[in-house]
């Protein structure tokens, strides 16, 4: 009992969320949007089917080492914020600031806003949006960004992030159903786009000579096409890590967190690699590439499947999927914002604990508005380049974490794969990042120029603090 003169102790996160919840959480954050989009860009990189798959199977490997990384990580602590919470431990605040800064500024609110932007646009394929900006359409910020483009699609993009954003103010636990039930559905609704794409028996063309495997890249070009297909791969992988963001409202995390990792990178690797044969089954690499960049491939393949039913059908599929994985990212990347004004090395008002529905309520109404002001900065493969961009450059820390920690003896347990997984992350982070540079320099520039804005946030922050 308190002592009467004792203050009132503030509310807390409470621990409802379970090991398969957890697992459907990384499962279904992940089955987002990309399985069904990428696959037009990564044909358009001029690369044969068996490097494409060979894309997915790269991508997927490389995210497995990184989920048996942060499965030794996760013995570090049992506090929210995951990767935060891991770097500030391994490192102090100035790096887990900036993860965290950077985290706010594109891999969090962009993943947010290009989910939004991609369920608008499948909610377009039945009910076409318009625009009602269309007179300032041609407003731009610098040639690079459109605000008023494609107004329609954005606004419900918007609309569709404050629904999820005020279910989830409402308790964790609606936010966990509603990921369990749309996680569960699209795996099925998955499953059987695979069986009817690999048991497609598409029209035989015969004398046809035989495609070298590398469509005619060697050397540097065939890397540099491969790294560039990885990277498409890449966000549909994306989410993976996010289940740690939720370590203090999960149940026993340090058993259940390394478990719904790597469970969960397992199911969607498996699902990604199949789908994606069966795509290539039913279109040829030469169709695919022809499909306009803002339409879906997955679509496109269901139709040639079943006609405009099974196009509506598979879209269906595709909206329910993409809400889900919005859901789950709304979910969990408002715990590091949280976790950081704990350390007070946020907003302090983003430290706030709703006293009914106990869960950081501030910090998801933060993610809600910056994630809408992305919506309208611009499009969904820019704001996806961004994100991988920005989390390759801390990919390479985590790993370098692990070392840290395993050297000075603070994680004395096994970890698979060490030291051999976490030095091959960091040689693959760097590769990734210096391609994107060159490929793709202006996504590149922007996320960088986030990134370093977080240095005078840090020194903002750490004078408010003395």
């Amino acid at each position: 009992m308190n002592h009467p003169d004792t203050p009132p102790q503030p509310p807390t996160l409470k621990r409802v969320l379970g090991l398969t919840t957890g697992i459907l959480l990384t499962a279904g954050m992940m089955i987002g949007s990309g399985v069904f989009k990428k696959i037009v860009p990564m044909a358009q990189t001029g690369l044969s089917e068996w490097w494409i798959i060979a894309a997915w199977v790269g991508a997927g490997l490389i995210t497995m080492f990184g989920a048996f990384t942060l499965a030794g990580l996760s013995n570090l602590t049992e506090e929210s914020g995951g990767v935060y919470e891991y770097l500030r431990l391994s490192f102090g605040h100035f790096v887990s600031f900036i993860f965290g800064w950077t985290d706010f500024t594109i891999m969090g609110c962009a993943s947010v806003a290009a989910l939004g932007f991609i369920f608008a646009q499948t909610v377009n394929v039945f009910i076409p949006l318009g625009n009602p900006f269309q007179t300032l359409e041609h407003l731009s910020v610098g040639d690079i960004i459109f605000p008023f483009a494609d107004g329609g699609i954005k606004l419900l993009a918007i609309a569709a992030i404050v629904l999820l954003t005020w279910i989830n103010y409402r308790g964790v636990q609606n936010g966990g159903l509603v990921n369990n039930v749309v996680t569960s559905a699209k795996i099925i609704g998955i499953l059987f786009l695979i069986v009817l794409g690999l048991s497609y028996a598409p029209v035989t063309v015969t004398n046809v000579p035989e495609v070298n495997p590398s469509s005619g890249l060697h050397g540097a070009a065939l890397l540099s096409a491969v790294l560039t297909a990885m990277l498409s791969a890449f966000w549909a992988y994306d989410g993976w890590s996010n289940v740690t963001f939720i370590t203090g409202e999960l149940k026993n995390p340090k058993r259940n967190i390394p478990i719904a990792i790597i469970s969960g990178v397992a199911i969607a690797m498996l699902l990604y690699v199949l789908v994606n044969i069966a795509y290539m089954n039913v279109l040829s690499l030469d169709a695919l590439r022809a499909v306009n960049q803002s339409s879906i491939g997955a679509a496109v393949v269901a139709e040639t499947l079943l006609g405009k039913a099974g196009q509506s059908l598979i879209v269906v599929l595709i909206m329910i999927s993409v809400f889900g994985s919005l859901n789950g990212i709304i979910l969990a990347h408002a715990r590091i914002y949280f976790r950081m004004a704990q350390e007070k090395f946020f907003f302090q008002k983003v430290a706030t604990v709703h006293p009914v529905y106990r869960t950081p309520s501030v910090a998801l109404i933060y993610t809600m508005v910056w994630s809408c002001i992305l919506v309208l900065s611009g499009t969904f493969d820019r704001l996806t380049n961004m994100v991988i961009f920005a989390g390759f450059l801390f990919y390479s820390l985590i790993a370098l974490a692990l070392f840290k920690m395993k050297r000075n003896g603070t994680i004395r347990e096994k970890v698979t794969g060490y030291p051999f997984i976490p030095a091959v992350i960091m040689l693959f982070s760097f590769a990734l990042l210096i391609n994107t540079v060159i490929t793709e320099p202006v996504e590149s520039l922007i996320g960088l120029s986030l990134v370093l804005s977080g240095i005078l946030f840090y020194v903002y922050f750490k004078r408010k603090n003395k």
